[in-house]
């Protein structure tokens, strides 16, 4: 087969996690390996911003002439946390997400990318849930242009941890600017990879992964699926329990796998062991989703201030071009 024609970007978060590793250090190593364009994190902007003495909209003007003069499209910014249904007044939260989209305009950002709700001060009141993205989704619309909310359910969200369940919402709350942002990590840790199972896997898993690849192939509308994330997780041997040096009383044990040790795809010789090429075997072949994809790992080892951007930047493009090659038949570039 031809050749994927998906743009590829990467989020600023798998470019390096240390202080040292500022964000004009990284969209230069994005640049250097020839990425399309970048998630950016709201951490990342706010602290290159500080540095410098300069308010968050200084910087964030800064940034996008960065990555205009790089040739980078600014796809996201993320992550818009813990929004919908929280039992604080929706003024309130409305007068923060108003913040963010102006900052997600000056970045000229496509997509404010919307984590599905973990916290837990939060409803569950479908209705509540459905009117408070209404009103954040015709806030991202009322002034040109307009951002677009790329909703993603995670594998440990209270409300929406799975596709099915947040295109339910997406349908509910029935507006143009309000879709999906998928990402294979959250699909394979909700439905094959287990880190407490000494396989790795669900006994179940791989049933319940081809019947909703199947049915994800169908189902979800090409104009809702607004981009795809990218990354694998590592195998936790021996399986993850309380004496787990990273265990974290009363957190979700996906939510402590995906801080510590999500990889890039097909990093085996990382630990990387999941069918991330399965997913993309759906989404991006079979159903023929030709739009953004984008790079979302969480590496513990770029915590150290001697990892550098480029060394990080250099394992995003040869994971893309290891997926590609298996995807297509061609020979990696590596």
């Amino acid at each position: 087969m031809a050749p994927l024609t998906n743009k590829v970007a990467i989020g600023t978060s798998c470019l390096g996690q240390n202080e040292a590793h500022t964000l004009d250090l990284k969209i230069r190593a994005a640049a250097a390996q020839g990425f399309s364009g970048l998630e950016i994190v709201y951490s990342d902007l706010d602290r290159y911003s500080t540095t410098q003495n300069l308010p968050i909209s200084t910087g964030a003007k800064q940034i996008r002439q960065l990555c205009d003069d790089l040739g980078l499209e600014i796809l996201s910014l993320a992550p818009f946390e813990n929004f919908e249904g929280t039992k604080s007044p929706i003024q309130d939260r409305l007068a923060v997400a108003s913040a963010w989209l102006d900052i997600a305009r000056i970045l000229g950002a496509t997509y404010l990318q919307v984590p599905a709700q973990y916290g837990d001060n939060c409803t569950g009141d479908e209705a509540v849930i459905v009117s408070e993205m209404q009103q954040l989704a015709d806030l991202a619309s009322s002034v040109s242009p307009v951002i677009s909310i790329a909703y993603e359910p995670m594998s440990w969200s209270h409300f929406y941890p799975t596709w099915e369940d947040a295109l339910r919402l997406t349908m509910l709350v029935d507006r143009p600017n309000f879709g999906l942002c998928l990402d294979t990590f959250h699909v394979l840790t909700r439905l094959w990879a287990s880190p407490l199972e000494a396989s790795g896997v669900y006994p179940d898993g791989p049933a319940k992964l081809a019947d909703s690849l199947r049915r994800s192939v169908t189902d979800i509308p090409m104009d809702k699926l607004f981009y795809v994330q990218l990354s694998d997780a590592e195998k936790f041997d021996p399986p993850f329990s309380k004496s787990h040096p990273w265990y974290v009383e009363g957190e979700a044990p996906e939510f402590t796998w995906s801080k510590h040790a999500r990889p890039y795809p097909l990093e085996t010789e990382l630990g990387g062991y999941t069918p991330v090429l399965e997913v993309l075997q759906a989404w991006l072949v079979k159903k023929g989703f030709d739009g953004w994809v984008s790079m979302e790992i969480f590496d513990r080892r770029m915590r150290d201030e001697m990892y550098k951007p480029g060394v990080a930047a250099a394992r995003g493009r040869k994971s893309w071009e290891k997926l590609q090659a298996a995807l297509t038949g061609a020979t990696a570039r590596i």
